[in-house]
Order: C-alpha cells, then sequence, then structure tokens
C-alpha cells in the first residue's frame, strides 16, 4: 500500500520498529549511523559495499521502484 493510503497506527508502528528494532541491528552490524539527538541515519562504507545487492534485490520487485517518504 502507497505510504499515503496507511492509517496512523500503521505508520506509528512503522516507526516504533525502526528505532527499536532494526535501526539498532544496522548500527551494530555498521551498515548505518544513527544520530539519535537528531534523528539522522548515514550510510556507512559496508552500506556503500552492500549497496549493488540492495539494488539487485529491490529491482527483483516493481512494487519497491519509488523511494518512500516518511
Amino acid at each position: 500500500m502507497p505510504v499515503t493510503d496507511a492509517s496512523e497506527e500503521v505508520l506509528t508502528e512503522i516507526q516504533s520498529s525502526l528505532h527499536h528494532t532494526h535501526i539498532p541491528k544496522l548500527e551494530s552490524a555498521g551498515i548505518i549511523e544513527y544520530d539519535s539527538e537528531r534523528q539522522l541515519v548515514e550510510p556507512t562504507e559496508q552500506f556503500d559495499q552492500l549497496q549493488p545487492h540492495l539494488s539487485a534485490i529491490l529491482g527483483t520487485d516493481p512494487n519497491l521502484d519509488e523511494p518512500i517518504e516518511l
């Protein structure tokens, strides 16, 4: 579903999942750096090395072509 069609409850659940599960896991794996004060996520060199693989994965699903802004 497009993010614009998601309910406030679904968006809150996604945000919670990102902050409590996914961002900490990606940060501990060295894939991203997270500045909690600024709520800013930045890729590391390790992410740059994974980028071709991520692009290939995303390229297999035509529904994932467009970036999603929250």
